[in-house]
C-alpha cells in the first residue's frame, strides 16, 4: 500500500470492485493507475472474494478510469460494478490498519504490517508485509496452514526450494528466514512476481529469493532447478490435481511437498490424484474450513514412477 503523504485541499473518494481472487492483480492494476492508496481485502470468509479499493482526489484522473477498468475487465473476464463513495483520508487508513494487527502464526513466525513499530522479539521469525496487501498476508487460513507445515518439517534441512504460486511471497519469505536456503518463488501473475520480489528487498531476503513470472511447471526456470527438496503449492484444489503428476516428477525422492488453498470438503479428491502419483500423506492441517496436506516422496520409487 502506498499511504498518503500529503494533505488535500480537496475532496476524497474511495472507488472499489468486488471479485474473484483469480482477478485481483488486474484490478490492483487498474484502481492503483488512479489512486494513490489501494488497499485489498477479503470480501467473504471462504476467501473467494476481494475487494479493491483506492482512495484518490474526486474526480482524479477520471478520464483514465474507464479505459483501466475496461483492460482489466478483458483480462479478467470480469465486469464488477465499481463503487464510488466520499472518504476521509485519516478514516480510511485506520481501517486499513485496524484491518491488518499482527499475526503469531504457529511457533516460529509473526506477520507485521509495515505501519507497526518494529519489536524485538527473538523467539519468532518477523516477516514485514503492506498493511493495505491482505491479499496473502498471513490472514488466510490456507497461508497459515502453510507455515504451521513448515515448522513441522523444517528438521528435514531442505535445499532446494521452490514456491509454486507465490502470491505475495510470504512462503518463499518464510523457508528462506527459517532454513537460510535459497528459494524460487514463481507466479503467473506479474502483479506476484513484483510484489514478492519487493517483500523480499523489505525484509532482507533479496539475496535468498528469485521471483520469476510463469505458468507452473512449464516455467523453464523451475525445470532448470528440478528436482525439489520442498515444493509449496498454495493454489486452488483443481489446478492441484491437474498438476500432480508433474509435482511428483520433480520432486526429488524423500522431498516434501506442501499442498494448500483446498478445503477441507476437497481433501479427498486433492489427495487421491497424488496418492496416484505414488506420494504418501504424512499430515493434514486445518484452519477453519481449509486444509493444508503435506506429503512426502518415497525414497524407492513406487512401480507407478518407475514406469514414467
Amino acid at each position: 500500500m502506498a499511504p498518503t503523504t500529503r494533505r488535500h485541499a480537496t475532496s476524497l473518494e474511495t472507488i472499489a470492485v468486488t471479485v474473484p481472487e483469480a482477478a485481483v492483480p488486474f484490478f490492483e492494476n487498474a484502481i492503483g493507475s488512479v489512486c494513490t492508496t489501494v488497499g485489498i481485502f477479503e470480501a467473504n470468509p471462504e476467501g473467494t472474494l476481494w475487494r479493491v479499493e483506492g482512495v484518490r482526489d474526486h474526480g482524479h484522473r477520471e478520464d483514465e478510469l474507464a479505459p483501466a477498468l475496461l483492460l482489466a475487465q478483458l483480462a479478467s473476464g470480469e465486469s464488477p460494478e465499481l463503487e464510488r463513495s466520499p472518504t476521509e483520508a485519516e478514516g480510511w487508513l485506520a481501517r486499513t490498519y485496524e484491518a491488518f494487527p499482527e499475526q503469531a502464526v504457529g511457533r516460529r513466525f509473526v506477520i507485521r504490517g509495515t505501519h507497526l513499530p518494529d519489536q524485538a522479539d527473538s523467539t519468532r521469525i518477523a516477516l514485514t508485509l503492506d498493511a493495505g496487501v491482505a491479499f496473502g498476508s498471513g490472514e488466510h487460513g490456507s497461508t497459515r496452514g502453510c507455515l504451521r507445515a513448515l515448522e513441522r518439517i523444517a528438521h528435514r534441512a531442505p535445499r532446494h526450494i521452490l514456491d509454486l504460486g507465490c502470491g505475495t511471497g510470504i512462503l518463499a519469505m518464510a523457508a528462506a528466514a527459517l532454513l537460510h536456503r535459497p528459494v524460487l518463488a514463481v507466479d503467473i501473475e506479474p502483479w506476484s512476481v513484483r510484489v514478492s520480489a519487493h517483500n523480499a528487498q523489505r525484509n532482507q531476503l533479496g539475496r535468498l529469493l528469485t521471483c520469476r513470472l510463469g505458468n507452473g511447471w512449464n516455467t523453464p526456470a523451475i525445470r532448470r532447478a528440478a528436482p525439489y527438496d520442498l515444493v509449496f503449492a498454495n493454489i486452488l484444489a483443481r489446478p492441484l490435481c491437474l498438476m500432480a503428476k508433474d509435482l511428483a516428477h520433480n520432486l526429488r525422492p524423500g522431498g516434501t511437498v506442501i499442498l494448500a488453498g483446498l478445503l477441507r470438503t476437497q481433501i479427498r479428491m486433492v489427495l487421491s490424484a497424488h496418492r496416484q502419483q505414488g506420494l504418501v500423506l504424512e499430515q493434514v492441517l486445518t484452519e477453519g474450513d481449509w486444509a493444508t496436506l503435506v506429503l512426502r516422496k518415497p525414497n524407492r520409487p513406487t512401480a507407478y514412477l518407475k514406469g514414467q
